[in-house]
């Protein structure tokens, strides 16, 4: 619900075999629920945005790691994904794609 209320024209798939919003045909972010953590794949320039904020979280290359003995951080997400579908939207616009 996070996601869709962020980016409300994003598309729900399935890719790399896990659950994924894309916009404009291109990935969003990725999610995936694992033993200790919640995965979630905003894109490198999406961590990079927000590293402040987010140097709390374990993190790799585009990756972040959500542990669930800690409250999820909605707020931290709905902020990564209005940043990536902004970013998404921009670069649709600088190649001529329509909404």
């Amino acid at each position: 619900m996070t996601i869709r209320k962020a980016a409300p024209e994003a598309q729900e798939t399935i890719s790399y075999e896990i659950p994924t919003f894309t916009l404009n045909g291109k990935y969003l972010v990725y999610f995936a629920a694992y033993k200790k953590h919640i995965g979630f794949y905003p894109a490198l320039t999406g961590i990079e945005q927000f590293k402040k904020e987010l140097s709390v979280y374990e993190s790799g290359k585009g990756t972040l790691k959500f542990p669930l003995d800690k409250p999820i951080p909605f707020g931290l997400i709905s902020k990564l994904v209005k940043f990536r579908a902004k970013e998404n939207l921009g670069r649709a616009a600088a190649k001529g794609y329509k909404k």
